[in-house]
């Protein structure tokens, strides 16, 4: 039996679940039968954008926006934003993915969306996900505006207490039409 997709959904550390996820509050970019692709939204790194926009592009940047880990999985420079036309993939409704170069270099610049920068990310083999969700690992919930734009580090507290565990209906997501994994 093939799960239901979570993209869209937010992965919440069970209290037991060790290091590297330890309390950490994951957003499902893409899950499919290739697997998932996860980014962490409460680990913030000491970074901002300038330090590393060298390995990015030849572009200028100004920009001070901080870097985010988004997880042990080595990669390239990951975006979450607001902004429809920069985008690859849409996540869930008004939440866009990017990683291209030229998209990368216009969100930096502009200031009129909510944007989010990850180094690093979360992945999982086909199958490791559903696993760890049936060791109940994860607590899993749809996502909302505000927890993937939060800007405390109190995310995995506040998600743990504002919401319960829910199951998808799997009629709802064909995992046929999800995006495959780059």
């Amino acid at each position: 039996i093939a799960m239901e997709s979570l993209q869209g959904h937010l992965l919440i550390a069970s209290p037991r679940l060790p290091n590297p996820f330890a309390r950490t509050v994951v957003l499902l970019v893409q899950h499919n039968s290739e697997g998932a692709l996860g980014l962490v939204l409460n680990r913030r790194t000491e970074k901002v954008v300038t330090e590393i926009w060298d390995q990015i592009s030849d572009q200028p940047c100004e920009s001070g926006h901080p870097l985010d880990a988004g997880g042990p999985v080595p990669g390239p420079l990951m975006a979450i934003h607001t902004d429809a036309s920069l985008s690859q993939f849409e996540v869930l409704p008004g939440v866009h993915f990017s990683v291209e170069k030229e998209h990368l270099e216009h969100l930096v610049g502009k200031h009129d969306q909510q944007l989010r920068l990850f180094v690093g990310n979360a992945g999982w083999a086909p199958g490791q996900l559903e696993g760890e969700l049936e060791t109940k690992s994860w607590i899993t919930t749809p996502a909302a505006l505000d927890d993937i734009f939060h800007s405390g580090d109190d995310l995995w507290k506040k998600v743990r207490k504002d919401r319960k565990s829910t199951r998808l209906n799997s009629s709802h997501t064909d995992i046929s039409r999800m995006p495959s994994s780059a």
